[in-house]
């Protein structure tokens, strides 16, 4: 088994689904999560790539959040489309990996992508809060692999 198969379980992997679904469900943006073995760049610059190979800067209101993870090295970082970084400062999602660090260095790493992603949706909502009409403009599935 890879390090990136063995990173979650099936199971804390539908429950990784399950907490972008939930926090989608109170706002506008949209989250995803992608995990590879490693990185050869610095993790910001890697999540940004990852950010645009997966198309996410499509959203109708750039909305789109990205949170990499290479599994080898243990280093993660989340990215924001245009839309987010034009509304907020510059230290918007330490709070975010804060919450997130923790749970990584005790190992588990399941609730540490769920607390991420609850927290980046709360977050979120006070900026893009859900709309009516909202869609899901991307997956919530965890892409793995480099791409």
């Amino acid at each position: 088994m890879s390090k990136v198969e063995a990173f979650l379980s099936k199971e804390e992997e539908l429950e990784v689904v399950e907490a972008i679904r939930l926090a989608e469900q109170n706002t506008s943006g949209e989250i995803r999560v992608h995990i590879e073995k490693e990185t050869s760049i610095a993790p910001i610059e890697r999540a940004v790539e990852v950010f645009d190979l997966l198309k996410m800067g499509n959203t109708q209101d750039r909305n789109g959040v990205i949170i990499y993870v290479a599994v080898k090295s243990k280093q993660f970082a989340i990215y924001g489309d245009q839309g987010i970084n034009n509304k907020v400062t510059d230290t918007f999602w330490d709070s975010t990996k804060d919450i997130m660090l923790q749970h990584f260095k005790n190992g588990n790493n399941k609730q540490a992508l769920v607390d991420g992603i609850h927290d980046a949706g709360e977050q979120l909502k006070t900026h893009f809060p859900y709309q009516e009409d909202d869609v899901n403009e991307l997956s919530n599935e965890i892409s793995k692999g480099e791409l």
